[in-house]
């Protein structure tokens, strides 16, 4: 009889640690565009929200590989407009992967709306960085070279100790996107040591040859 009602308590525990687990993995919503009829939902697991889920205009889409964190502060963000110029819309959703003093790590999916959503590809910002842009810092001066147009940023007023300055100018410890003007646009952050940045690169993309690459390339100074 003991040994009865141990194995009646096990059960019961696990069958416990279950429905809450259920329950702690429930979706909940991380973004919405209301007049759009457009939800973002995602299952909170620790830290991160994961296993995500689109309903757009009555349908549902899952992307179970997505990851955002949990911080109020870095939520999805959702767009619903024309970034490519054909009369239609295109819904575009930014997620941050991670955060914390200089570093900001975000993603971009551009889903085109044709009998569902079609994802389409958005070209690596670093990937747009190095075929572009040419660097070389030393100590007295940082060099960006950009389409025959060269910056200067001098290091000496900095006030960086010469252990702590890189071997050249370092890019994407911070990269957000924006929609802006129904344009898709990355800002990279350009960088010399662990706690001091120069400027940012900033790519103004288009769509071109079914995906959206880079239509302009510019740096920004601090």
């Amino acid at each position: 009889m003991k040994r009865y009602i141990i194995v009646l308590l096990i059960i019961y525990l696990v069958v416990a640690l279950n429905i809450a687990e259920a329950k702690n993995e429930e979706y909940e919503i991380v973004s919405t565009l209301s007049k759009e009829d457009i939800t973002l939902s995602a299952k909170k697991i620790g830290s991160l929200y994961r296993d995500f889920k689109i309903d757009f205009k009555g349908a549902t889409f899952y992307r179970p590989f997505w990851v955002n964190d949990t911080n109020p502060t870095y939520a999805p963000q959702i767009y619903y407009e024309d970034i490519n110029k054909d009369g239609k819309k295109e819904l575009i959703v930014i997620l941050t992967k991670g955060y914390g003093t200089g570093v900001l790590d975000e993603e971009v999916h551009v889903f085109r709306n044709k009998n569902g959503l079609m994802n389409i590809l958005v070209d690596n910002p670093m990937a747009i960085i190095y075929k572009n842009i040419k660097t070389k810092l030393t100590t007295e001066k940082a060099e960006i070279s950009l389409y025959g147009k060269v910056f200067h940023i001098d290091i000496p007023p900095l006030n960086i100790q010469r252990t702590n300055l890189f071997d050249d100018i370092a890019f994407g410890e911070i990269i957000r996107y924006e929609v802006k003007d129904k344009q898709l646009i990355a800002r990279v952050s350009a960088q010399v040591s662990p706690a001091s940045f120069i400027g940012e690169v900033v790519i103004v993309y288009e769509y071109r040859d079914k995906m959206y690459q880079a239509k302009s390339v510019s740096f920004q100074p601090y």
